[in-house]
């Protein structure tokens, strides 16, 4: 039996017997091969000194997408959580700061398998087909659907739109990274809002914290988001030295989760619930008092 060994426990690992977080525990079942799944490149020291503690268990293999390793075919289940779920990788885009097109110099289309949850590199981008075959899958599932993988504003055609209105996804993720990616999203807002879907199945992650950002000019990306009916995911870049600046942290907690973002903005937008039929939910922000804004946003 293979034991597959993460350096950390997130929502999406595994939960069967043989996945591990950490060193061997005192009593393990009998283990053929251990395999040490890497994400983050700054989990790569870590994971290294776990390979070394599972040694004496059985031969240690490492991989991951930290390794900038082409992923082979998806197997469920087996380095992410039952239910979670990847048809395709690789993305046709060269962003300057994701390192998905180095190591998936092509776009390929897997064998579709069962799952709820997409967390392709980039869907939309696939052929009609293959998107199709997706969606027929995804009709099937009991659990709520959800694209935590993202999908890309730019691509989104009507077609997919009327699928989505088919398939109730529970979230779906969109992304802010360049300045480049604001107008497809107003015209993606446009269409997702007159097709019935509300704040609480559109999300958007928004890149902060690069070379040359602000906390001003975050902030203002994070609130475009919120105008256009989206709520934003404050994702934090990093330098190759994984170096993490304390007051980014605290800013990007400030803009991670529906609740506290509603709470700060003064306005009740978080409607995970909302009833649309009585239109609770308030499509723009009321502004906070300047002096308690600057105190909440940069005393950190």
């Amino acid at each position: 039996m293979i034991a597959r060994v993460f350096p950390h426990k997130t929502k999406a690992s595994p939960v069967d017997k043989l996945a591990f977080f950490g060193p061997p525990p005192m009593f393990l079942p009998e283990i053929s091969e251990v395999h040490v799944s890497v994400t983050f490149t700054w989990d790569i020291k870590y994971a290294e000194w776990l390979a070394g503690q599972w040694e004496p268990v059985a031969p240690v293999k490492m991989g991951g997408p930290a390794f900038n390793e082409a992923g082979a075919d998806f197997v469920p289940g087996k380095y992410l959580k039952s239910g979670y779920v990847i048809t395709s990788r690789g993305c046709p885009n060269k962003c300057w700061f994701c390192s998905v097109w180095k190591r998936e110099p092509s776009l390929r289309e897997l064998p579709i398998r069962n799952g709820w949850n997409v967390l392709d590199d980039n869907l939309l981008a696939c052929s009609d087909q293959h998107i199709e075959s997706v969606f027929t899958m995804l009709k099937s599932q009991k659990s709520r659907i959800q694209f935590t993988g993202g999908l890309e504003a730019a691509r989104l055609k009507d077609w997919h739109v009327e699928r989505l209105t088919w398939l109730k996804p529970k979230q779906m993720f969109f992304a802010y990274d360049t300045p480049n990616d604001y107008e497809p999203l107003v015209v993606a807002s446009k269409i997702l809002k007159a097709a019935g879907f509300t704040r609480s199945h559109m999300r958007c992650y928004v890149l902060i914290g690069y070379p040359r950002d602000t906390f001003e000019l975050a902030e203002s990306r994070l609130r475009q988001c919120v105008e256009l009916g989206f709520y934003p995911a404050a994702m934090l870049w990093r330098n190759l030295d994984y170096f993490v600046d304390v007051k980014w942290q605290r800013f990007q907690r400030l803009w991670m989760s529906p609740a506290i973002i509603s709470q700060r903005l003064g306005t009740a937008v978080y409607c995970g619930s909302e009833n649309t039929a009585t239109n609770k939910c308030s499509p723009k922000p009321v502004e906070l008092a300047s002096g308690l804004h600057r105190t909440l946003i940069y005393n950190i």
